[in-house]
């Protein structure tokens, strides 16, 4: 999982790329998702999200996904699940304080999001975990904030 999740991080640009793509198709389908409805689905997308994102960034199903913020790596791996940047801690080598054979997550996150070009978004102040949400679909969280954001048409 490690290496994996690695060379997502040296290819976070494609996988943006990938990512906006399927963002926009998920959110597209909100009139489909909506008259299945959202909680019927939630189950089996995530067990769906869980499989993808766990295999190419070692995902742990915050409910909260911040990897296009983040260089395509996940900051629920640091394992003091820190979300808006390193401890303090990093090593002068880039590894954690606290698992020293690892890269700092966030050390990796820098680097993925210098290759990103939404680069600046690894700036923005994560909201803290909301720990009701584990376990629970980013994708389809997304796709209903996105819509309930749009103004309604007449």
């Amino acid at each position: 999982m490690y290496r994996v999740r690695h060379w997502s991080i040296r290819n976070s640009r494609v996988l943006e790329k990938f990512y906006n793509g399927f963002e926009k198709l998920i959110v597209a389908l909100h009139p489909l998702w909506n008259l299945i409805g959202y909680e019927r689905l939630d189950k089996p997308v995530a067990a769906t999200e869980k499989l993808v994102k766990g295999v190419l960034f070692d995902c742990q199903m915050c409910g909260q996904c911040a990897l296009s913020s983040t260089g395509m790596s996940c900051p629920m791996n640091c394992p003091k699940t820190l979300r808006n940047g390193p401890c303090g801690g990093v090593r002068s080598n880039g590894n954690c304080e606290v698992i020293p054979e690892m890269k700092c997550v966030w050390v990796a996150a820098w680097e993925g999001s210098q290759q990103m070009n939404n680069r600046e978004a690894i700036s923005v102040v994560q909201f803290p975990v909301d720990h009701q949400l584990k376990g629970k679909s980013s994708w389809l969280r997304v796709a209903r904030e996105k819509n309930d954001a749009q103004p309604a048409t007449h």
